[in-house]
């Protein structure tokens, strides 16, 4: 997310820090880049105009040119105004009670309404909701087949009303149906259609009306940059809408619609959809996506998509194994693949401070299938085989390599590389149960 802008603001940041003084030509420089940075990502001209003025005025009014180390006061200005234009705070839902709230999910097709819909259940489920999706789009061709099939992902109920009912009457008989259900939240996947016009947004207004729903959710397609804004915009202009959900973010390298939406229509954004599993669906924290913008980092939501996606148990069973050194390929694996619940690797390193300029190619490497190819070749491996690799002789790697598709030179490399995996642990492990911190083996090529 982001890339141009993160490696633009990043690069200025890096320049202002290692000056020890800061002319007034050197802040409009470094303001001429950032409105240069914020216009190629795509993020609305008035917006732009107002961040680099408000910028400029603060750095001024606190005398920032006089300072020490005023670059990093800069830094800190370029922060908090993103901050500011993000939204400052983070948008909790208003659900109350156990009587059923009624969340509508608005949008336009192709935007990841319908998705959203579920992810967003899953998540409520997940904060102790009980949550029923309502199938109300009857117009686009699968949409009713789509929610049902997400529910039972998300092990969320779907009431889909009888065939041939108008989009009103499934709304409200899902809305009775869902007390009786022990459901205490009711999404509705409203009908979406490919562009905005009169009849979409008066069936949208007459479901509001008779259905008072706590929120109003509009789906946006990040991507689409500007466009999405407009189409915020014009929702709002027949829906009073409550907030905002921003779908395709992983896909968004500029961000432009992220940076313009809130500031041009007022709505705050709640949810950011960062991938295609029902779990990629994160709580829009203003704060820490500034950060990670400015190459920052954000190990808060790190460590929060960890605890969410990775067993814990298994996790420290496969910490006891590494002292003890009992770590086996088996384990290996099944580390991998709880690596791969959190997501793709640009993005946790993106979330490392200092880590985004290496989320590329990274990323890259694993968009290769390096990972799969790991994969593929302890699954081709006997029992016996992952958990005493030294039997692992030549006729035996020619048969992993045929199974798994691969090389010998890659199920050869595989195999070293877990050595040195366990040769590390050996000596870390000696020096936990000696209970001395020990030295550090030196590594591969260092």
């Amino acid at each position: 997310m982001f890339d141009s802008l993160s490696t633009r603001l990043q690069a200025i940041s890096t320049r202002l820090r290692g000056q020890a003084r800061l002319t007034e030509a050197d802040l409009d420089a470094a303001l001429r880049e950032v409105r240069l940075a914020l216009l190629e990502a795509d993020v609305n001209f008035r917006v732009v105009k107002t961040f680099v003025a408000h910028v400029r005025e603060q750095a001024i009014g606190s005398e920032i040119l006089n300072g020490v180390r005023p670059g990093h006061q800069v830094v800190k200005l370029v922060h908090d105004e993103l901050v500011e234009v993000l939204g400052r705070e983070r948008y909790t839902l208003h659900l109350e009670g156990d009587a059923p709230s009624v969340i509508l999910v608005v949008g336009l097709q192709g935007s990841g309404k319908t998705t959203s819909a579920a992810k967003l259940a899953a998540r409520l489920a997940k904060d102790g909701r009980r949550p029923m999706l309502v199938a109300a789009d009857v117009y686009r061709p699968a949409a009713i087949e789509q929610l049902v099939r997400l529910g039972e992902r998300v092990k969320v109920p779907v009431h889909t009303g009888a065939a041939g009912t108008a989009p009103l009457g499934i709304v409200q008989s899902g809305i009775e149906a869902a007390a009786p259900a022990g459901s205490n939240t009711v999404i509705v996947d409203t009908a979406g259609r490919t562009h905005v016009d009169r009849p979409m947004m008066e069936e949208l207004a007459e479901i509001a009306k008779a259905t008072s729903p706590a929120e109003i959710l509009l789906v946006v397609d990040a991507m689409t940059g500007q466009e999405a804004v407009r189409v915020a915009e014009t929702f709002l202009e027949h829906l009073p809408l409550t907030a905002l959900v921003l779908t395709k973010m992983d896909g968004d390298a500029r961000g432009g619609a992220a940076l313009s939406i809130r500031s041009v229509t007022g709505l705050p954004v709640a949810y950011v959809g960062t991938g295609e599993a029902v779990d990629a669906f994160e709580v829009f924290h203003p704060d820490r996506l500034a950060q990670r913008i400015l190459g920052m980092g954000d190990i808060v939501t790190l460590v929060e998509r960890a605890e969410e996606r990775i067993d814990r148990e298994q996790a420290e069973q496969a910490a006891q194994r590494m002292i003890e050194n009992r770590f086996t390929l088996e384990d290996f694996r099944d580390q991998l693949q709880q690596v791969k619940k959190m997501g793709p690797i640009g993005q946790l390193l993106e979330m490392v401070p200092g880590g985004a300029g290496l989320a590329g190619a990274a990323q890259q490497a694993v968009d290769e299938g390096e990972l799969k190819r790991v994969e593929a070749i302890i699954d081709s491996m006997t029992p016996v085989e992952r958990r005493e690799p030294h039997l692992i002789k030549g006729s035996r790697r020619k048969r992993i390599a045929a199974g798994s598709g691969t090389s010998v030179s890659d199920v050869n490399r595989l195999l070293r590389q877990f050595e040195e995996m366990q040769r590390l642990m050996r000596q870390l492990g000696s020096s936990a149960k000696g209970g001395r911190a020990g030295s550090l083996p030196r590594l591969p090529g260092r």
